[in-house]
This record gives C-alpha cells, structure tokens and sequence, in this order.
C-alpha cells in the first residue's frame, strides 16, 4: 500500500510542476516586447532638456523616443500620446504631484478604473508607471473634474492629474506595456 500511496504523491508532483512550467512559459510569452528592459531608442539623455521648436511650443520634442508612446515632460508639465508611426494622437498640460519620476523611459504597469487618489480626491482611468522612494506615479484624473488638491497633509502624491477628457484619452491610448518617456 505504501508503494502504491508513494506513487500516487509523486504523480501527483510532476502534474503540479508540470502545470506551473506550463502557466509560467505562457505568462512569459504573453509579456508585451521589451518589457522589463530599457531600450536604447525610447531612453532620452537625461542631462539635457529634450529639444523644443521655439516657434511651436506644443510639437513633440525632439530626441524623446522613437515608436508608439506616452511622452512626459516634468519641466513643462505636458504629456504627448505619440502613436507607432510617430504621430501624434493628443498633446495636453497635466498638474504634476509632488514626486516628479525620474528622467528615462517606464512603461505602463497597472490600470484602474477608479479609485481613491493618495490626497483623497477620487479619481478614474489611473494610469501607473513608476514608483520614487515609495510612492507610485501615474496619470488620472478627477472624477468631479476639481483641479484643486485636497491637503494630504504629509503624504507625498505621485498622482499626475489630467482632465477628464485627457484622462479618457489617455486610458485609451496607455494600455499595459506601453511606453512612457519622461523628459525634462
């Protein structure tokens, strides 16, 4: 009896281990490409501030990645949706947090739908890209369309407020595993 029990244990083993091989090779296959690894045409140089066309100050700024993505700029505090064919689909100003992400290029790695922001305003169609000395950072935007903050009193906020018409545009464009560029 105890051959027979042994057996069925070990069956029963390398079923399981088989089954976890299997799920992690098809959540390893189904990771958007380059996921999880910086690439050398959408990371802008840090040190300098991206090119600007004087003549107009909303045109995507030169050297800020190549390909479909999110471009953020933290010293104009204004995003670019830029699609695959280097187009852009939505330029807009946006109201930083209080924790700016560094400099390099993210991508998107969670979404709400709504949720409660850090400084208690509630806000929809959250976008996550980053994360500073423990605070996340995303895009969002208040669901009663308020641009004033609430006093979040010593909690730091990474929350990038839109408005709600950029925030549906944004949660539209901005799906898991796209990139976002944050320039200066």
């Amino acid at each position: 009896m105890a051959g027979t029990s042994s057996g069925i244990v070990a069956g029963l083993t390398a079923a399981a281990l088989g089954t976890v091989a299997l799920l992690a090779w098809q959540a390893q296959a189904t990771v958007p490409p380059g996921m999880g690894r910086v690439k050398a045409n959408a990371s802008p140089s840090p040190a300098a501030k991206a090119p600007r066309d004087s003549r107009h100050p909303t045109a995507l700024p030169r050297d800020s990645g190549k390909g479909e993505r999110v471009v953020y700029s933290v010293d104009d505090d204004r995003v670019w949706l830029v699609d695959d064919h280097e187009r852009v689909q939505r330029t807009f100003r946006v109201r930083p947090g209080q924790v700016d992400p560094r400099l390099g290029a993210y991508w998107v790695t969670s979404r709400s739908k709504q949720v409660p922001g850090t400084d208690g305003v509630l806000v929809e169609h959250v976008v996550r890209f980053a994360t500073r000395n423990g605070v996340t950072i995303g895009f969002s935007a208040a669901t009663d369309d308020d641009p004033a903050q609430t006093d979040s009193g010593s909690v730091k906020t990474g929350g990038i407020r839109e408005t709600r018409p950029d925030g549906d545009a944004m949660w539209r464009f901005a799906t898991i595993g796209v990139p976002v560029v944050v320039i200066r």
